[in-house]
C-alpha cells in the first residue's frame, strides 16, 4: 500500500508531467466542451482529457461578501477557510489526513458575489477525493476549535493591513464610491465583525448559499461524462434545490470627487475611476478594445506611452474594466515620485481627454484586435486549472457553451465607429480620482 508521502509524490510527479503537456501542446488548439446533466438536473461543462491522470473541478455558487449581514462582515470569508477542517465524522485532522492520503488538494474562497471551491485529483484515486469533497459541501462542521483559529489568522492579517496606507486607502475609497451598498464594505471583516460570528452564523450562510439553483460546474481532465453525471449527484444532489438570498440592487461608483488620503511615502499612487460596461452589454468587446488601447495594453497603450516612455513619469501605469455583478467600472492606476503626482495626474487627464474626443486610430484597433484575439488562449487555456475556471467564468457570465467559437467573429465585427462612441460613453464623466502620498505642498504666493 502506498504511503501518504508517496501518494504526495506521485501527485507533484504527475502536476509536473501535467505542466509540461499543456506548455508543449499547441496552446490554440481547439477545447471541446461538453455539457453534462446528472439525474438531479446538475449540468456541469467537461473537457475530457487522458494526457495526464488528473481531475479538476471547480464550482461556484452565487453569494460572497454580498450576503455577509450586516455587523458580521468576513462570514464567507471565515466560511472559505472552514470546508477542509471537518466534515460529515471527520473531524479536522482525519479529514486532513484523508486527504493527503488521497492525493488530493481543496481549496475554497470567497469574493464580492460567489464563494467557490475547486479540487484536483489523481484520477485513480477521484472516488475517494470526490467523496471528501461531498462531505466538505454538504456537511461542513463549523467546530469551534478550527473557527477560532482561521479567525485568529484572518484577523492577524488584518491587524497587519492596518498599518499599509494603501490598503486603508482602499476601505475609504470603497466607501466613496459605493456608499451604502454591500461594495463598500469590508471584505474580510473586521476585528469586532469577525468576533460576532458565531457557528450558528455559519450554518445559516451555508443554508442560504450552497443551494443548486445558482451551482455552475467545471471538469477538465481523466474523467468521462456518465462517470461525471453520477458523481455530480453524489457531490451536489443532497443540495437544497433553492437558494435564498438577500436582494443586492446594482450600483454606479460616486464619480466627480477626489478622496486623499495623506501619508508620508516616497511615492504617490494614483487612481482615476469612471463608468463602466457590464460583461453583458452588447458594446461590451467595444469597450474592451478601446481600454485595451488607452491602458490595459500595458507596453502599446498610449497611456504607457505619455506617461512612461515620453516623460518617465511612472514604472507602468495601466486601465481596467471592473465588471462586478452589481457594478462596473473602467479604472486608471499608476504611482509616481510624490513631487510629480499633480504632472501625472495631468498627462492622465489629457490622454483620457484625446481619446474621448476622437478615439483611436485604425492602425490601433487592428492592433489591439489582434493582441486581444490572439492572447486569449495563452492567458485562458494554457493549464488544465486555467481552463477549469475559463470555463466556470464562462458560465456565471452567461456567455453560452460556443463563446469560445464565437468570440473572434465578435470581435473582429466591432467598428471603429463603436471604439469611439464607447470612448464618448465612458470617459467624458468628470472621474473619481483616490491621491495616497504627503498632502499637497500649497502653491507659493506672489
Amino acid at each position: 500500500m502506498t504511503d501518504c508521502l508517496g501518494k504526495t509524490r506521485v501527485f507533484a510527479a504527475a502536476l509536473f508531467l501535467a505542466a509540461a503537456t499543456f506548455l508543449a501542446s499547441p496552446v490554440g488548439a481547439e477545447v471541446a466542451i461538453q455539457p453534462v446533466t446528472s439525474s438531479k438536473g446538475i449540468t456541469a461543462w467537461l473537457v475530457e482529457d487522458y494526457s495526464v491522470p488528473i481531475v479538476t473541478i471547480r464550482f461556484s455558487f452565487q453569494g460572497g461578501h454580498t450576503q455577509d449581514p450586516p455587523g458580521k462582515e468576513g462570514l464567507s470569508e471565515l466560511m472559505s477557510g472552514l470546508f477542509d477542517e471537518g466534515a460529515g465524522d471527520l473531524d479536522s485532522d482525519a479529514f486532513q489526513t484523508q486527504l493527503d492520503e488521497g492525493g488530493a488538494e481543496m481549496r475554497f474562497g470567497a469574493d464580492r458575489d460567489t464563494v467557490y471551491g475547486w479540487m484536483r485529483t489523481l484520477a485513480d484515486t477521484k472516488d475517494e477525493a470526490f467523496d471528501l469533497l461531498r462531505l466538505a459541501v454538504e456537511q461542513p462542521r463549523f467546530d469551534a476549535a478550527p473557527i477560532d483559529r482561521i479567525r485568529a489568522q484572518i484577523v492577524a492579517g488584518i491587524v497587519a493591513s492596518e498599518r499599509d496606507p494603501d490598503t486603508a486607502a482602499q476601505r475609504r475609497w470603497q466607501v466613496a464610491l459605493y456608499g451604502d451598498h454591500p461594495y463598500a464594505r469590508p471584505e474580510v471583516g473586521t476585528e469586532a465583525s469577525l468576533a460576532a460570528i458565531t457557528a450558528d452564523d455559519l450554518r445559516a450562510y451555508h443554508k442560504a448559499v450552497f443551494a443548486r439553483d445558482t451551482l455552475k460546474v467545471a471538469v477538465v481532465g481523466a474523467i468521462d461524462a456518465e462517470t461525471l453525471k453520477r458523481k455530480l449527484d453524489d457531490l451536489f444532489g443532497n443540495l437544497p434545490e433553492t437558494s435564498n438570498l438577500r436582494p443586492v440592487e446594482t450600483v454606479a461608483p460616486k464619480l466627480s470627487q477626489e478622496v486623499r488620503f495623506d501619508y508620508d511615502l516616497p511615492q504617490t499612487s494614483l487612481q482615476l475611476a469612471y463608468p463602466g460596461v457590464p460583461r453583458s452589454d452588447p458594446e461590451f468587446f467595444a469597450a474592451h478594445l478601446m481600454n485595451h488601447i488607452l491602458g490595459g495594453g500595458t507596453f502599446t497603450s498610449r497611456l504607457f506611452d505619455e506617461v512612461r516612455e515620453k516623460r518617465g513619469l511612472a514604472y507602468s501605469v495601466t486601465s481596467y474594466l471592473v465588471t462586478n455583478k452589481y457594478s462596473s467600472g473602467l479604472v486608471v492606476s499608476t504611482a509616481t515620485r510624490s513631487d510629480r503626482a499633480g504632472e501625472t495626474l495631468d498627462v492622465i487627464r489629457d490622454v483620457v481627454h484625446k481619446m474621448a474626443e476622437d478615439g483611436p486610430t485604425e492602425a490601433e484597433l487592428a492592433a489591439a484586435k489582434k493582441y486581444v484575439i490572439g492572447a486569449y488562449a495563452m492567458n485562458n487555456l494554457d493549464t488544465s486549472g486555467a481552463i477549469a475556471t475559463t470555463l466556470l467564468q464562462l458560465q456565471e457570465e452567461n456567455l453560452g457553451i460556443d463563446y469560445m467559437q464565437k468570440r473572434v467573429a465578435q470581435i473582429d465585427a466591432v467598428t471603429i465607429e463603436q471604439v469611439r462612441a464607447a470612448a464618448r460613453r465612458l470617459l467624458n464623466a468628470e472621474p473619481a480620482v483616490l491621491v495616497v502620498g504627503p498632502p499637497a505642498t500649497p502653491e507659493p504666493k506672489g
